[in-house]
């Protein structure tokens, strides 16, 4: 029905459906070219750039005239042993990352719906997802207040029990451990927003006759809530998947140091190490090249198991 009056409005102002669609809408789109204007212009135009990656790039001469030199940069950087490094390091990284962060503000979630006292539930609501409009640079300040073995918190707490305090800055067997835990914190909050809404949107008579067939909360929870909001958990678990190589680069650089570096020196680090501090404009636009092909094969993947298993994907 709704089909049959677009066609018949489009049929008379002679224009394409499409077309008529978005002149009624036209409100709507006007509220979305801000959107679309910055996705153009500081995420498409820029992507030119990466022709850097085929040339010897000299800012003297520019984009068009520096000289083209092909994949001799792709087969420059497969021969480093450094590459292999950071690339397990990113790896081994975003791997953790996944598996400790993704499900947390899940249960977040769950566990704020079955809150009663609307209350508490604001309150705990809103001090979980602080964290997330707080710089890393004022994280990093934090872990230094708490985690210095000589005068942070938890040092002079274990010195007062006659321990001796590790090192967790800078040992490398802690600087894993520490980016997750701080990721946990800091982001869980913004994505418990999400999980809430499609929460909010289940149909309450589901839960309604489930209490009416004797279902606990725990059933409630299986067998209705987790089953409403799977669309919504393959989308955000695709879309994740997609940033796997990609941890960040204010995080990582905060808690890196010399000491840690063997562990901590990732793609985004050293990008920056290459592409600033040395110089090599067209190597460091390599190395990003290679992370970004990896991401969007693995998104690509991602959306094509989610498309085999029933679910809608991303498009």
């Amino acid at each position: 029905m709704a089909g049959t009056k677009t066609a018949a409005g489009s049929a008379r102002t002679g224009l394409h459906p499409a077309a008529a669609y978005a002149l009624r809408h036209k409100y709507l789109y006007l509220l979305l070219l801000p959107c679309v204007v910055y996705f153009i212009v500081f995420q498409y135009v820029p992507m030119y750039g990466v022709v850097i990656a085929f040339e010897d790039f000299n800012f003297v001469k520019g984009l068009t005239g520096s000289p083209w030199i092909g994949w001799d940069n792709f087969r420059y950087m497969f021969s480093l042993p450094d590459f292999y490094r950071v690339f397990w390091n990113s790896l081994a990284l975003s791997v953790l990352r996944l598996l400790f962060t993704f499900p947390v503000p899940i249960a977040l979630a769950l566990m704020l719906n079955e809150i009663r006292r609307l209350a508490f539930k604001r309150v705990s609501q809103t001090l979980i997802y602080l964290p997330y409009f707080v710089s890393w640079v004022v994280v990093g300040g934090l872990a230094v207040s708490f985690l210095s073995p000589t005068w942070g918190v938890l040092g002079v707490a274990l010195h007062r029990f006659g321990i001796e305090p590790p090192p967790f800055l800078t040992d490398p067997a802690y600087f894993r451990p520490l980016i997750v835990l701080s990721s946990v914190w800091k982001d869980s909050g913004w994505d418990t927003i999400i999980y809430l809404a499609a929460i909010a949107s289940i149909n309450p008579d589901l839960y309604e006759s489930a209490v009416i067939d004797g279902a606990n909360r725990f059933k409630r929870i299986v067998h209705i809530t987790l089953p409403s909001i799977r669309s919504t958990i393959v989308i955000l678990l695709i879309l994740r998947i997609g940033q796997l190589m990609s941890n960040g680069f204010e995080q990582v650089f905060i808690f890196q140091n010399g000491a840690n570096k063997t562990v901590s020196e990732v793609f985004e680090t050293y990008t920056y190490s290459l592409g600033l501090l040395s110089g090599r404009f067209s190597f460091a636009t390599t190395v990003g090249l290679f992370n970004s092909a990896i991401g969007l094969v693995l998104l690509y993947a991602a959306h094509r198991f989610a498309k085999r298993i029933g679910e809608d994907g991303i498009w």
